[in-house]
C-alpha cells in the first residue's frame, strides 16, 4: 500500500425528505443564492417548485442559471461566475447531476478569479477561494456531490479535460432518492456504468498489498449489478434506487483509492478525448471502451483480471488458466452491460474511424495515458479501433 493523506470535508445529507435540512445548511451563509441546474427535468418532477418554496420562505434572493448541457461547457461556466460577480452571489446551489455540479465547481472557483478559467482546467493556475456551494443531487452516477472533480469541456478547442482543487468540494450534499425515481432507462443505465467505471478505474493500480481496498470495491460492484439489474426493468423501486444512489457516491469519493496512489484512469482519458468531438453520452463512451481498455492492458496483471473475474462475476476458476479466467470476466462484464441496455460500440453512435487520429493525439497530449496501462499512442489507436 502506497503512504496517502486523506480529507474529505463534504457533509452528506441522505434520505427521503432530505430537503428540510437546507434551510439549516444555508444559514451559515448569505441570502444572495445561484441556483444552477441543467435541461429542466427539475422543473418537470416538482422538484424546482419545491425547492423555490423553501427558498422564498427563507427570504432569500435567488438568481437562476438554467441549462448545463451533459457534457457542461466552459462557455456556461464563464457565464456563471459573471453572474456571480454581477449580483454579489453569497452561495451557490447545484441542482442535477454530475454534469450540473461539475460546472458549478468551475462557477465557484472562477468567481473568485479575474483571469481565464479555463486556467484552472488546463493546470496554468490554481483556484485560491472560491464562493461556497452545496448540492441537491438527481442522478446517481458521476461521485461530484462528495469529490472535488470537475470534468469540463471547451466547445472551442474540442479538449474536455478533469481537474480539481481543495476549493472545490461541496459545502454538504443533500441526497434523496425520490428525486431519481423520474430518470428514465437509459440515464439509469449510464448511471449504474459510470460508478462501475470509477471502482474500476481504482481497481486496477500498481500498488501492492491492498486487501481490505480490494473488498470494498468488489463488493461495491456486486452491490451495484444485483440492484442495478433489478432497477432497469423497476424504475420507479425506491429501494432500488436507494442502493444505486449511495453506490455512485461511495464509488468517487476518495475512500476507495486510499493507498493506491488513485487508480488508472486511461479509460476516462480516451472517453474524454471522444466525446470533446463527438458530445456523446460519458457513461455511452466507457461502457464501449473499458472492455476494450480490459482486454488490452490484460497481460500487464492477468491474476488481478482473474481476481476480478471470481470475486466480481463469479466465474468458476477450476482447470482453468489465469489468462483464460481474465478473459472470461472481461466478457461477462461485457454480457452485463449489453444486458442492461448500454451501448456496444462506437458505431452505435455513428463514430467512424475518419477521427481517430484526432482522438488519439487529444487522449495523449499529455504522454502515456493511465497509472496501470501507461498506454502509448498506438496502443491508445488499437483500443479505440477495437471500439468501432
Amino acid at each position: 500500500m502506497n503512504d496517502f493523506i486523506f480529507q474529505n470535508p463534504v457533509k452528506l445529507i441522505f434520505g427521503k425528505e432530505s430537503i428540510s435540512k437546507l434551510p439549516k445548511e444555508l444559514s451559515a451563509f448569505g441570502d444572495r443564492i445561484l441556483v444552477v441546474y441543467g435541461g429542466g427535468s427539475i422543473k418537470r418532477n416538482g422538484l424546482y417548485d419545491e425547492l423555490m418554496e423553501l427558498l422564498n420562505k427563507e427570504n432569500k434572493k435567488v438568481f437562476e442559471l438554467g441549462g448545463v448541457e451533459p457534457n457542461p461547457r466552459l462557455s456556461t461556466a464563464i457565464k456563471g461566475a459573471e453572474m456571480c460577480k454581477e449580483n454579489n452571489i453569497d452561495f451557490i446551489l447545484a441542482v442535477g447531476g454530475g454534469s450540473v455540479l461539475d460546472c458549478t465547481k468551475l462557477i465557484a472557483t472562477a468567481a473568485k478569479y479575474d483571469g481565464d478559467p479555463w486556467d484552472f482546467v488546463s493546470k496554468k493556475a490554481s483556484p485560491s477561494d472560491a464562493i461556497p456551494f452545496g448540492t441537491i443531487l438527481t442522478m446517481a452516477a458521476t461521485g461530484s456531490e462528495m469529490n472535488a472533480g470537475s470534468v469540463i469541456t471547451n466547445e472551442e478547442t474540442e479538449e474536455k479535460i478533469g481537474w480539481g482543487s481543495p476549493f472545490s468540494f461541496p459545502k454538504f450534499s443533500i441526497l434523496d432518492p425520490t428525486y431519481t425515481l423520474s430518470l428514465p432507462r437509459d440515464q439509469t443505465v449510464y448511471g449504474i456504468v459510470d460508478m462501475m467505471s470509477h471502482i474500476f478505474e481504482q481497481y486496477f493500480h500498481n500498488a501492492t498489498n491492498t486487501p481490505l481496498l480490494d473488498e470494498l470495491c468488489e463488493g461495491a460492484l456486486r452491490a451495484i449489478m444485483a440492484a442495478g439489474e433489478e432497477l432497469v426493468d423497476d424504475l420507479q423501486n425506491y429501494d432500488l434506487r436507494e442502493t444505486i444512489l449511495l453506490s455512485g457516491t461511495w464509488g468517487l469519493n476518495g475512500f476507495l483509492g486510499m493507498g493506491n496512489a488513485g487508480g488508472d484512469w486511461g479509460s476516462h482519458e480516451i472517453e474524454h478525448a471522444i466525446s470533446a468531438v463527438y458530445d456523446i453520452p460519458h457513461a455511452g463512451g466507457l461502457a464501449i471502451l473499458f472492455p476494450n481498455w480490459m482486454r488490452h492492458t490484460m497481460k500487464l496483471n492477468p491474476s488481478r483480471f482473474a481476481r476480478m473475474a471470481t470475486n466480481v462475476f463469479g466465474v468458476d476458476p477450476e482447470g482453468k488458466s489465469v489468462e483464460v479466467i481474465a478473459e472470461e470476466g472481461i466478457n461477462e462484464l461485457r454480457s452485463f452491460w449489453s444486458k442492461i441496455g448500454a451501448p456496444e460500440t462506437l458505431g452505435d453512435f455513428d463514430i467512424d474511424e475518419s477521427k481517430i487520429d484526432v482522438m488519439v493525439a487529444k487522449a495523449s497530449a499529455n504522454g502515456p495515458v493511465g497509472r496501470f496501462g501507461k498506454l502509448s499512442k498506438e496502443e491508445v489507436q488499437s483500443i479505440l479501433e477495437a471500439s468501432l
